[in-house]
Order: C-alpha cells, then sequence, then structure tokens
C-alpha cells in the first residue's frame, strides 16, 4: 500500500559503491515518497535524476576533516549541515538512509539534531572513519559482512549484505551477453570498479599474450580514465570502457581479475564467479585488503598485492585456475555461498522498522 505521507532523504554520493546499492534499496520502498541527497558534479547527478528528485550540497574532504582542523573545515562543514537541515525541514522528511562518503557526515547530523533517525548502511569490511564516528547516532548500522561488527563498538549493526542491481537477481535466461564470446572457450573478465583501474589494465595487458595462447578470451573493462584502452588489438580480446550487462558477463565468466571493492565483491558472489583480487594499494585504512579477506578465508578468490604482482606471477596464477576446472568450480561455490540475493529486501525492513517504530 503506497504512503506517500512517508518522506525519506537517502543521501549516496560518488561512486557505484555507493549509489547502487542505495538505489537498490530505494527500489524495494515503492510506497515511500523518496528524494535523493549528493553533491554537485559527481555520478549521483547522471544516474539520479531520471528516476528520484535530486537535492546537491557541495560538501568535500569531509572523511579528512573529522578533526575540524581548520577554519575553512569547520565552516564547510556547518554550511552543508544547515543546508542539509533545511532540506529535512522543507521537505517534511521522517528520516535519513545513507552509504557513507563525503555526504554522509553533514546528513547524520542534520538529521539527528531535527530528531530524525538514521540507517547507515556500511558495505565494507573495515567500516570507514565516518561510519566509525557517526554510528553511534544512528537507529542502526547495516553492515556488509559478519566481521564489521567488531569495528563498531557501541553501534547497533545488523548483517544484511549490500543490495545489488536488480540485474543481478533476474534469471539468468533474461541476462542478454551480447558480445562475440565463442561457446565453450575461457572468458577472463577483467574490472575495476566504476573507477577503472589503470595499473590492473596494464598488467593485464602486459600477460595477454599467454592468456590468447592458452585459448582464452579477455573482456576488459577499462574504466573510462585509462589512456591505452586501444593500445592492444587481438581476436581474442574485448575493450570497453563499461558494459551494462555485468551480471550476465559475470555469469558467463570463467574467472574474474577484480579489484575488490565491496559492490564489485558482491556481484561477484551473487554470480558465483572465482576471482583473483588485486586491492587498490591506496584505498583508505587499506580497506580493501579487509574485503579480499572475507573472500580468501572463504575460498572463493585469491589475493595479491599491487606490488607483488610482475607480469610472469600473474600470468602463472590465471594459467594455473584456467587449467583446473575443479579448482574453479570450488572457488564459485565457495562464492555464492558468501552471496545474499535478498540484501535489499533485508535493508528495507530496516529502515521501515526504523522510520515507522
Amino acid at each position: 500500500m503506497v504512503n506517500p505521507s512517508i518522506k525519506l532523504l537517502i543521501a549516496a554520493s560518488g561512486t557505484g559503491g555507493h549509489l547502487f546499492p542505495a538505489i537498490a534499496l530505494a527500489q524495494k520502498l515503492p510506497e515511500y515518497n523518496i528524494e535523493w541527497l549528493g553533491v554537485p558534479n559527481r555520478l549521483e547527478t547522471q544516474l539520479v535524476p531520471k528516476i528520484y528528485p535530486l537535492n546537491t550540497v557541495a560538501v568535500e574532504g569531509f572523511q579528512q576533516g573529522l578533526s575540524l582542523g581548520s577554519v575553512r573545515t569547520l565552516w564547510k562543514l556547518i554550511s552543508s549541515i544547515l543546508q542539509v537541515r533545511r532540506i529535512l525541514q522543507q521537505g517534511k522528511f521522517q528520516g535519513v538512509f545513507t552509504t557513507g562518503g563525503y555526504i554522509a557526515g553533514p546528513a547524520v547530523i542534520a538529521a539527528r539534531s531535527l530528531g530524525l533517525p538514521v540507517v547507515f548502511h556500511e558495505s565494507n569490511a573495515l567500516p570507514g572513519k565516518v561510519t566509525r564516528f557517526f554510528g553511534p547516532w544512528c537507529k542502526a548500522v547495516a553492515i556488509g559482512f559478519d566481521v564489521t561488527t567488531q569495528y563498531l563498538p557501541g553501534t547497533k549493526t545488523v548483517c544484511v549484505g549490500t543490495p545489488v542491481r536488480s540485474q543481478f537477481l533476474d534469471e539468468p535466461v533474461n541476462n542478454t551477453l551480447d558480445l562475440p564470446i565463442p561457446d565453450g572457450v575461457p572468458l577472463i573478465v577483467v574490472f575495476g570498479g566504476s573507477q577503472g583501474a589503470v595499473a590492473v589494465n596494464k598488467l593485464v595487458r602486459q600477460s595477454a599474450e599467454a592468456l590468447f595462447q592458452a585459448g582464452a578470451y579477455i573482456v576488459h573493462l577499462t574504466g573510462d580514465n585509462d589512456p591505452d584502452i586501444h593500445s592492444l588489438q587481438h581476436p581474442q580480446y574485448i575493450a570497453l570502457a563499461f558494459y551494462d550487462h555485468m551480471a550476465a558477463l559475470l555469469r558467463r565468466a570463467n574467472l574474474a581479475i577484480s579489484r575488490s571493492g565491496a559492490g564489485s565483491l558482491t556481484e561477484l558472489a551473487v554470480c558465483g564467479t572465482p576471482a583473483i583480487l588485486i586491492p587498490y594499494p591506496f584505498a583508505a585504512e587499506d580497506h580493501q585488503s579487509y574485503n579480499a579477506a572475507v573472500f580468501t578465508q572463504a575460498g572463493a578468490a585469491l589475493s595479491f598485492k599491487q606490488s607483488d604482482l610482475t607480469p610472469e606471477i600473474f600470468t602463472t596464477q590465471v594459467l594455473n585456475l584456467l587449467q583446473s576446472p575443479t579448482e574453479l568450480g570450488k572457488m564459485a561455490e565457495k562464492a555464492a555461498s558468501i552471496a545474499v540475493p535478498d540484501s535489499a529486501d533485508k535493508l528495507a525492513t530496516l529502515v521501515r522498522e526504523a522510520i515507522e517504530n
């Protein structure tokens, strides 16, 4: 039953890792009147206005400014909090949901100053500074991995997994892979998340010839920041900045090469795709390594530091897996065992309980 009187402000900004879980949640709350809170010139300005009203405030660097060490940082914080308070009051919202990032701090402070409940979703195994700082302020912090609870003392945590885009929950027959990949050939999918991964891209290209000789096809999602996207040409190699049908692609893949952002790992798990993970070495507090550890300890993936991987080591690891279908099958089963396919439903239930009770 539609209840448009319940208004929810979703504060999610910046990357697919923040936006896609929030959109998946919003789609599970059709009875709510939902508006969005974002930052100008970020990914949400492209994705959100098509489906939800978008409010923007100028926020930057809040995660580095928790100490309020400068007048400039303090002024930006106060200004953004006042803007969000105004949005919440004028819109007569009943609650706030956030997935973290720059926008989360002002959103949480503004909401709590008005007595509004906040639900926070933290997808990473090691929660970010903003989550750790503001977790106790929230009605609940939904987490993607059980291990995250240990880093959030004094905070109510509920493990719900991380929601994925609806295409990942469709029956496989509904997913169309419109790429020229022959049946039966080994397929390696390389992707670095919504930001791409130039260092991984270079490593894959350096190793590609040996993989082609082994009969493998490579679909390489380079992101839009790679200056060498057209540098390798081969009949068994497809380079794309992005690809819309990721669920179909990952289900077809024999092996994925990936960063270990929480969103990418969630998609790998839902599709049951074995992976070699290369955590982004400059991620805040090395949180991608913590994510990768969940998968390696479960037997769903191998993980390597970027600095330890030469083209020779990388090639050997990939070929060993491609030549071991039994091992790949076990990894696929372990990956699927980590998945929480109904994550968005669980998160929607948590949001309803927080706002309506």
